[in-house]
C-alpha cells in the first residue's frame, strides 16, 4: 500500500482534496485532527505542552486552543518547540492508522509534511497551491480570524516554492486557482495514477 501525503499552505485547499480523496474511497489520516485530539487525550503530551509553554494552557483538563497559539506560533522558535512535541506523537498515531488500513493507497494530510520531513517516508506528494491573496480570504471567511492573524499564520508555514522545489517527479502538484470542481477534475486523475502505480 502506497504511502501519499497531501500539503499545501494555509487556505489552499488541502481539506477540499481530501475530502475528494476519501470520496473516491481513499483512507485519509488528517494530522492537524489527530495532533487537536492527542493534545487531549495523550497524557505525556499534555504534560509536556504545559511543561513547554506554562500554566493556564490547560484549564481543568480542557486545552486552551487561543491561548496556546498565541505562545506557540508567536516567534519561529516557539513554534518549533511545539512542533517538536506534537510532531512525534502524530508520526507514532498514523504509524498505527496507517497498518490497520486496506486499499490501494492512504493519504496522510498535513500541512507542515515538508517543513517537518514527513515528506521523505511518503511514497508520493500532493502538494495542492492557490495565491495568496486567495488562500488569505478564504481563511478569512471561514474562521473569523483578521487579515493580519492569518498572513501571521502564512508566514509561520514556507512559501509555496521552497515546497515545490521538494517535489520529485513521483508527486503531483494542484492547482486551485479556480472552482472546487477544477480541483475535483485534478484529484480525481493524480488518484486513477496512483491506482496505476
Amino acid at each position: 500500500m502506497l504511502h501519499v501525503g497531501l500539503t499545501g499552505s494555509i487556505g489552499s485547499g488541502k481539506s477540499t482534496a481530501a475530502k475528494a480523496f476519501e470520496e473516491l474511497g481513499i483512507p485519509v489520516y488528517y494530522a492537524d485532527d489527530a495532533a487537536k485530539r492527542l493534545m487531549t487525550e495523550s497524557a505525556p503530551l499534555r504534560e509536556a505542552i504545559e511543561a513547554e509553554f506554562g500554566p493556564g494552557i490547560y484549564l481543568d483538563g480542557v486545552l486552551q486552543r487561543k491561548e496556546l497559539a498565541a505562545r506557540a506560533f508567536a516567534t519561529d522558535e516557539a513554534t518549533q518547540r511545539i512542533n517538536a512535541l506534537v510532531h512525534p506523537a502524530v508520526h507514532d498515531d498514523f504509524v498505527a492508522w496507517f497498518a490497520a488500513q486496506n486499499a490501494p493507497y492512504a493519504v496522510r494530510e498535513a500541512a507542515i509534511l515538508f517543513e517537518s520531513g514527513t515528506y521523505q517516508t511518503c511514497d508520493a506528494v500532493v502538494l495542492v497551491e492557490a495565491p495568496l491573496d486567495q488562500r488569505v480570504q478564504r481563511v478569512m471567511d471561514r474562521s473569523g480570524l483578521t487579515e493580519a492573524e492569518v498572513r501571521q499564520r502564512i508566514a509561520r508555514q514556507w512559501p509555496d516554492a521552497q515546497k515545490r522545489a521538494l517535489t520529485t517527479p513521483r508527486d503531483f502538484i494542484l492547482d486551485n486557482s479556480g472552482s472546487e470542481t477544477q480541483l475535483r477534475e485534478q484529484v480525481a486523475a493524480v488518484d486513477a495514477e496512483l491506482r496505476r502505480r
